[in-house]
């Protein structure tokens, strides 16, 4: 298996495939960084900037979940399937063959920050450091605040917002229009859309199984089998260091990120004040700074 700067490849995972690259070299001896993105069903393409925590000699490692991007879709799957045990035992399998589980350090988003959590509450005996980037410790925290920052929006589009979803008319061109208003204030504030989006939006419109699984239609409307998802009562778990990231106009709101904060007893916390739910877009430079000097911290 290569570890050329900027190698990728496939990795086997049961009958499937998972897609991955690793920026940098494995045989340095620098700890590495695993870069886990959200979703569920995403790809890791919206978070390739994070690979300039590389420059500083750094292996880093994205990749593409079961379900997602370059690897193996099941459109076929249904909720039985679609886990965070799943998901937790790709990741193993990722560690275990890049050979890199005695020493790593792991940076999850959104999504990947919940499964991030879930791995560290099992204390991985490789786990160095572990960021949360934008991530909510639970599922009815972030339908709560999504409620309250829907509330703030401009009324028309809160009332399209409920019609259509009352409804069930989610596909609906003005529901859309309406779904994109709270995108644009709470995912992503950077116009026009950066690349990396662009690209995870194209993969997600070919196969969105994951997504609709177990999130649901999108980012506010949380009717999957993640909807009773929580780790509130389990972080006290977590020994590893740990970083939280969150942006001031996060749908992600500080009340989500709390029980990360309250209960994990190393923890530190940097909100970016000028972003969202996507500050290594939106202020990439403070966003690199931030995570290497964290990783720098454990190292």
């Amino acid at each position: 298996m290569s570890s050329d700067p900027a190698s990728e490849g496939f990795l086997s995972f049961g009958e499937w495939r998972t897609w991955y690259r690793v920026t940098g070299d494995l045989s340095t001896g620098v700890t590495p960084l695993v870069v886990v993105h959200g979703g569920p069903g995403c790809s890791h393409d919206y978070l390739v900037n994070v690979a300039a925590v590389g420059e500083s000699g750094r292996p880093v490692i994205h990749y593409d979940q079961l379900g997602g991007g370059r690897s193996t879709l099941l459109p076929d799957k249904g909720a039985d399937f679609w886990t965070v045990a799943l998901f937790l035992a790709e990741l193993d399998n990722l560690l275990d063959a890049l050979k890199i589980a005695d020493g790593y350090h792991l940076l999850g988003q959104s999504w990947g920050g919940m499964l991030g959590a879930e791995h560290a509450i099992l204390r991985p005996r490789g786990l160095k450091g572990l960021i949360l980037s934008n991530s909510p410790a639970s599922m009815e925290l972030w339908v709560s605040e999504a409620k309250r920052l829907r509330a703030e929006l401009p009324r028309e589009i809160e009332d399209a917002l409920d019609r259509h979803e009352a409804a069930g008319t989610t596909s609906d061109p003005e529901y859309l229009a309406a779904t994109q208003v709270y995108y644009d204030e709470h995912v992503c504030r950077v116009l026009p859309t950066p690349p990396g989006l662009l690209k995870t939006m194209e993969f997600m419109a070919q196969d969105s199984t994951v997504y609709n699984t177990m999130n649901g239609p999108n980012e506010f409307f949380c009717i999957g089998s993640l909807r009773t998802w929580s780790v509130v009562d389990r972080v006290s778990r977590i020994t590893a260091p740990t970083l939280l990231l969150s942006g001031r106009y996060d749908e992600a709101t500080p009340a989500t990120v709390q029980p990360y904060f309250d209960n994990i007893p190393d923890v530190r916390w940097e909100v970016f004040e000028q972003s969202s739910h996507m500050p290594f877009v939106e202020e990439p430079e403070h966003y690199r700074e931030v995570v290497e000097a964290f990783l720098a911290d454990q190292d």
